[in-house]
């Protein structure tokens, strides 16, 4: 703690500090956008048994939609439930009137995949993370 009684503090994963960081950034950007809409979505694809297979999370913020996870079970990849995932998130985000969707993926995940669909690369980090890269494509919906 310094003399003015600011203590600052470094630790792990923290729940309680990342809802209260994404409350407080969410009002800013409202109020630095009004007008323009900010909200989540979701694809979930289950089994007969009820367990997930596939899912996606993604968001729209005004006329602008993107991805933020992707993942479809080990045992059913290959199985088109990835193009599934995105045709719905492509629909729901028009659904939204947005007019482009973007996602990030790294090298060793599914760049190629989403090109595959129609997305263009926009952009590569290099070295992130160490021997890999971080690719942004958007597509135009």
């Amino acid at each position: 703690m310094d003399d003015n009684g600011v203590q600052v503090t470094t630790g792990g994963g923290d729940a309680e500090l990342d809802t209260r960081l994404g409350k407080e950034l969410d009002a800013f950007n409202q109020a630095a956008t009004a007008g323009h809409e900010q909200a989540e979505f979701t694809v979930r694809i289950t089994d007969a048994d009820g367990d997930l297979v596939a899912g996606l999370s993604g968001w729209s913020w005004g006329d602008r939609a993107g991805i933020g996870m992707t993942w479809v079970r080990e045992d059913s990849r290959g199985g088109g439930w990835g193009t599934r995932l995105l045709e719905a998130a492509e629909a729901e985000a028009r659904r939204r009137g947005c007019v482009t969707i973007l996602v990030s993926s790294f090298t060793f995940q599914a760049p190629a995949f989403y090109a595959r669909h129609g997305y263009e690369e926009q952009a590569r980090v290099p070295g992130f993370p160490a021997g890999h890269e971080d690719v942004y494509l958007l597509k135009r919906l």
